[in-house]
């Protein structure tokens, strides 16, 4: 029976111990798996973190391609500009390459000049066929040149008081405003009416007739007759404004067309003449009156005689001065 007990303690001491060394096995196998668990967390905590790295390495890469595109596309556009700039300031500096365009409108001989000045006072007789018009523009703008000057040389001569500066930039105005402004007027006109006259032909006949008017107003300036005026007035500008109504009666078809044509250029011709003669140096006074206000004499220092009192008062103040010295 003793050893049958110790027997079943063996025993049971057998199974306590099996069961320890399973219970280690247990505990072994769970702490490895543990451990292997752990290890796989921290693979998947590396992996993801790479893969974060990863996408965030892909973002830059995109917003560096985005960035560097756009930043070609702004040298592109700037190179562009810089293109576009650098021409028009070639065209603008190699302007003189350019001068033959308007050297046959300048290139003309004296004798030419001459000649036309001489047939600008000459009325046609055949306006039956279109006249010829000659079609350069040095003869005409001499002539607005020549008429500033005798203009200038009017004021001078004339009653007008010139007080700051010169009136060249209204002589110049008045002229050049004339010539240009009724040129293109009756070229606009003459479109309406159908005759058959260009724009340069059109200075060139209105600028020529200007010569008429220089004469007139060169006499007229240096001997102050009104009768004289009116003499020159209908016969040398009255000659040249019939020339360059038979030149547009040639060139016109239609009496009524040459009616309105015609009489427009004569009428603003004569009285652009009657004007500079009468009327020229009174509203340029005017205008000058509106700018600077009206003439007044130069401001003067009078001198004003000390009364007697004064003198008396301070002669008895020098000798009181000088008896105390």
């Amino acid at each position: 029976a003793e050893w049958g007990g110790f027997e079943d303690n063996m025993q049971g001491g057998g199974s306590a111990v099996i069961d320890m060394e399973n219970m280690d096995d247990t505990s072994g196998s769970s702490f490895e798996d543990m451990g292997e668990m752990h290890q796989r967390m921290k693979e998947e905590e590396e992996e993801e973190a790479e893969g974060e790295a990863g996408a965030g390495e892909e973002e830059d890469g995109e917003f560096l391609g985005m960035k560097g595109l756009r930043g070609q596309l702004g040298r592109q556009v700037a190179d562009q500009m810089w293109q576009v700039g650098k021409r028009q300031a070639s065209r603008a500096f190699s302007l003189y390459a350019n001068i033959d365009i308007l050297r046959p409108y300048f290139d003309v001989e004296p004798a030419q000049v001459r000649a036309r000045l001489l047939e600008s006072m000459i009325p046609v007789k055949m306006i039956n066929f279109p006249q010829k018009i000659a079609g350069e523009l040095y003869g005409p703008l001499m002539l607005v040149f020549t008429l500033v000057a005798i203009l200038l040389h009017g004021m001078k001569t004339s009653d007008t008081i010139i007080r700051e500066g010169t009136l060249m930039g209204t002589a110049i105005g008045t002229c050049f405003g004339y010539w240009l402004g009724v040129s293109s007027f009756m070229y606009f006109l003459a479109y309406l009416c159908s005759a058959q006259i260009t724009m340069v032909q059109m200075l060139s006949l209105l600028g020529y007739g200007l010569f008429g008017h220089c004469i007139t107003l060169f006499v007229t300036y240096n001997i102050h007759f009104h009768s004289l005026f009116y003499i020159f007035w209908l016969v040398v500008g009255g000659l040249s404004t019939l020339r360059m109504v038979a030149v547009l009666v040639s060139r016109t078809v239609g009496h009524t067309q040459r009616l309105i044509l015609c009489g427009t250029l004569a009428a603003l011709h004569m009285l652009f003449l009657f004007y500079l003669h009468f009327a020229y140096h009174k509203v340029v006074e005017g205008i000058l009156d509106t700018w600077e206000g009206p003439n007044m004499p130069p401001f003067q220092r009078v001198a004003r005689d000390i009364p007697v009192v004064s003198n008396a008062v301070l002669n008895a103040t020098a000798k009181a001065i000088a008896l105390t010295l």
